[in-house]
């Protein structure tokens, strides 16, 4: 295993939420694990948040300890949850585990199967804030809207 994988966010320490995605997150309350992940949250302005961190609608690649594999998936809210297209709901473990974490950072997360996974952040190849105007996941900047 790569030592790499040997740290993961503590309950000490926080994760960065955007002010704007702390307000509709907190209308998805039922959640559990959301809840606990929000309670700990350092919030930030969305014009504040650094580019590297993973906030909703960013596009972030990750790697699973378990398996080796790196994915790249945008993390959504449920309604706009695709995994066909690589969208993954917020409430979803993996979308719940990576939200507010930065690049380079890990996390030991429980998935349902009743299984431990670690995920690190290797990229965020867009977020939202730190976007042009206009400008989508997996838009390029000729593509961006008018």
């Amino acid at each position: 295993m790569n030592t790499a994988w040997t740290f993961a966010v503590s309950d000490d320490r926080y994760i960065t939420i955007t002010d704007r995605d702390l307000a509709l997150l907190r209308l998805l309350h039922d959640d559990a694990h959301l809840a606990s992940e929000l309670a700990r949250a350092d919030i930030v302005a969305a014009l504040d948040v650094p580019p590297d961190v993973v906030t909703m609608n960013s596009r972030v690649v990750f790697e699973d300890a378990t398996t080796g594999r790196a994915t790249e998936v945008t993390i959504v809210f449920p309604q706009d949850a695709d995994v066909d297209h690589g969208k993954v709901s917020v409430l979803a473990p993996v979308g719940t585990a990576l939200l507010g974490l930065a690049e380079g950072e890990s996390i030991v997360w429980p998935f349902p199967d009743g299984s431990s996974r670690c995920l690190r952040v290797l990229e965020v190849t867009f977020q939202p804030e730190a976007a042009p105007p206009g400008l989508k996941a997996g838009m390029t900047p000729g593509e961006q809207e008018a």
